[in-house]
């Protein structure tokens, strides 16, 4: 497995893991005010999704694809943002986040100014949903991984 000392996605796992694949894993960010905020990480240390191979692309976009899926059964957001950034990390990952039109950002990217502040009931209650989320997800996810 290639490694790059320092990577903070090589070093650490860069949330609560919740699956393990062979060549990626899907984490919860865990990020204050945004409870559907996941992402897919790349196992080895590469730095542009051009970079892999087109089955490992492929293997990948199953994996984001299924996990909007189940965001929007189980969350049912406005919206979900997916995004390749690295700009601060540059190691390959996607962000998949649920985004509703009550959440502090929006329509805004979660990385802007807050425009309001979000309602601690409706942040519990997508909160609340995320088992479930994630029950469908570890029997999906062995199936594209």
């Amino acid at each position: 497995m290639s490694r790059l000392a320092g990577c903070p996605l090589c070093d650490e796992s860069g949330g609560r893991l919740v699956f393990q694949a062979p060549k990626w894993r899907l984490i919860h960010a865990q990020e204050a005010g945004f409870p559907g905020f996941y992402r897919i990480v790349w196992q080895d240390h590469a730095r542009e999704f051009s970079h892999l191979p087109r089955a490992d692309r492929m293997a990948c976009m199953d994996a984001v694809t299924a996990v909007e899926g189940a965001m929007l059964r189980h969350l049912q957001p406005i919206k979900v943002n997916v995004a390749a950034l690295g700009n601060v990390v540059p190691h390959l990952h996607w962000h998949v986040i649920a985004r509703f039109d009550w959440d502090s950002h929006f329509p805004g990217p979660v990385w802007a100014q807050p425009q309001r502040e979000a309602e601690a009931a409706r942040v519990a209650d997508v909160a609340r949903r995320l088992p479930a989320l994630e029950q469908e997800l570890l029997s999906v996810l062995p199936r594209v991984a």
